[in-house]
């Protein structure tokens, strides 16, 4: 009986996405070469792998032994390229990095820059994506390292599968329109005032919930934004204040709204997370580590731009 290795890791991808379709946005395939690969590999082992009587595709329970093994392939597929990588001083290889707008502007492109000039084998791929459906591709594989914001009220993300590394405490500010004649000089001045809100699973949306339990007032969330350009674009109209990070003021120019006089807000923490290695090993895989280390440096480079947007106007 010859297997395909390549044909385990559809199956593979099959079982984690639970279908042809996402295996295929996976895998880059349609999902007719996707049934294809299957319907060789079944003639391969003899057994039907895929039961087809339902309207969604499952496993049969052979087909669910064959991807149990199949991971391991996968498994031990990784740890050979991390034992191989022990005797060669270029690191190379495709990084996949999950990330928000912020970041990828201020941390990433410094990073990739860096990167490029150091490791030019070593090819970072960014998407896009945050907040549970980008932790969901990293559980599934499809991107290797996130990197996630959270309220620092809140605890570390701590789940078996996944390492946290912290990589940066933005500090938050509060912003009003430049033009208000009595902006806040106190937790109290902001009960009654409009707020443009972040959504309540993100890091903002979480920082202004808790500031307003802990003083004891119900925000008027007159818009409810997730991108911080145009909820800036609310303040600098006069349509209502914000709580932002000091790295989303870099985008900011002078004069543009007024950065509140209130401290003691809080902060964000941005964390790089990994999958933990199941492989012989244990360690991290060296690639992914260089491409923290990158985003580390090019974090530490950014420190002395955001204390200049710490000082109110």
């Amino acid at each position: 009986m010859d297997i395909d290795p390549r044909r385990l890791r559809v199956l593979h991808e099959v079982a984690r996405r639970g279908g042809v379709m996402r295996a295929a946005e996976a895998l880059f395939l349609t999902p007719s070469a996707v049934s294809q690969q299957l319907a060789q590999l079944e003639r391969e082992v003899g057994l039907a792998l895929i039961d087809r009587s339902q309207r969604r595709v499952s496993l049969t329970p052979a087909g669910r032994v064959l991807a149990g093994y199949a991971e391991r392939v996968e498994e031990e597929l990784a740890e050979a390229r991390r034992e191989l990588t022990r005797f060669t001083e270029r690191l190379a290889g495709p990084v996949r990095i999950a990330a928000f707008p912020t970041v990828i502007k201020h941390m990433l492109v410094p990073a990739l820059r860096d990167l490029a000039a150091r490791h030019p084998r070593i090819t970072p791929v960014i998407h896009e994506v945050y907040g549970q459906p980008a932790l969901q591709e990293l559980r599934l594989g499809a991107v290797d390292v996130l990197i996630t914001e959270q309220d620092m009220s809140l605890p570390v993300l701590s789940q078996p599968s996944l390492a946290t590394r912290a990589l940066y405490v933005d500090e938050y500010r509060i912003v009003v329109p430049p033009d208000w004649p009595n902006p806040p000089r106190s937790m109290a001045d902001l009960a009654d005032m409009p707020w443009v809100a972040g959504e309540p699973d993100q890091a903002c949306g979480q920082a202004l919930d808790r500031l307003a339990g802990l003083h004891g007032f119900e925000p008027r969330k007159v818009h409810v934004i997730t991108e911080f350009g145009p909820a800036l674009a609310l303040v600098a109209a006069g349509h209502g204040v914000a709580i932002v990070p000091t790295l989303a003021l870099l985008d900011v120019p002078e004069g543009e709204v007024r950065v509140s006089e209130l401290r003691d807000v809080g902060a964000r923490r941005l964390d790089a997370v990994t999958r933990v290695s199941r492989t012989r090993s244990g360690e991290p895989d060296p690639v992914q580590a260089v491409v923290i280390g990158a985003i580390e440096d090019a974090t530490a480079a950014l420190e002395g731009s955001l204390k200049g947007h710490l000082q109110p106007a």
